[in-house]
């Protein structure tokens, strides 16, 4: 009988055990998902059906949402799913909300002149490439950056601000210039927040799997509630959250000037 002692017939313990190469491609099934979502809202803004461009950049928020969660709870994270990631948020959160809106409105806005035609083409260019900046920022600074919160209005949430509002005035007879720079006046405020260096709340501190503060659990219901009177509910929801970080800031700044006022 040989000495040699064949160490794969022993059993590794579990925390050391590597996953098997098909659990590796589950998180990136997810961010393929992504990739769909987005492509399908440029595919369906192209069609002119922009319900279902709205509803599909929200489902690409939902697959975004999993990948990264998916690929903790398997253990499967790694450099390749990073960047693959990036690149499917830059096509369904910078691309496809830009493309709904110029599919949108450029064809009410050129009736108005070329000067409108042009605001409306540079507004969702903006937006394009205020998307890709807040991407690359964030993967330069995810390292060192604090985990509480965002810098910069996070690109799903600017996406679902944007989609949500086409997706609402798409349900309604919304004819006119006003209505129609409003939607590429929004489009640029949001592009502008997420390049801005605001701080957003990230709720990465709450602990799913832990004890949860009863005023988090509350908002459940209130948040089940909002989710399924959409659009309405979800342009209210992130309209708020995207104006929530300017508003804080401005807050603080009224309270700090009073403090400096009042003080003898």
């Amino acid at each position: 009988m040989s000495a040699e002692y064949n160490t794969s017939d022993v059993e590794q313990p579990a925390e050391t055990r590597q996953p098997s190469r098909g659990v590796y491609w589950l998180p990136n099934l997810f961010t393929t998902g992504t990739l769909f979502g987005g492509f399908y809202a440029i595919v369906a803004a192209i069609d002119g059906n922009f319900s279902n461009a709205g509803i599909a950049i929200f489902v690409a928020m939902i697959a975004d949402g999993l990948d990264g969660r998916v690929a903790r709870w398997t253990n499967t994270q790694s450099d390749f799913g990073k960047e693959y990631d990036s690149l499917c948020d830059m096509v369904a959160f910078g691309l496809a909300p830009a493309i709904v809106v110029y599919q949108w409105g450029i064809e009410r806005i050129y009736g108005y002149g070329k000067f409108w035609g042009r605001f409306g083409w540079l507004a969702c260019f903006f937006f394009a490439v205020a998307a890709a900046l807040r991407l690359a920022r964030f993967n330069a600074r995810a390292a060192t950056a604090d985990k509480r919160y965002f810098e910069g209005l996070p690109s799903p949430s600017a996406a679902a601000a944007v989609a949500s509002f086409i997706w609402l005035v798409s349900e309604f007879p919304v004819t006119g210039l006003p209505a129609l720079a409003l939607a590429f006046g929004i489009t640029i405020c949001i592009g502008a927040l997420m390049v801005s260096k605001f701080s957003y709340w990230s709720g990465k501190e709450l602990n799913m799997r832990g004890r949860i503060p009863w005023v988090y659990a509350a908002l459940i219901p209130l948040i089940y509630v909002l989710v399924s009177l959409a659009p309405v509910s979800l342009f209210t929801l992130f309209g708020l959250y995207a104006a929530s970080a300017p508003l804080h800031w401005l807050w603080r700044k009224l309270t700090r000037r009073k403090r400096v006022v009042e003080t003898p």
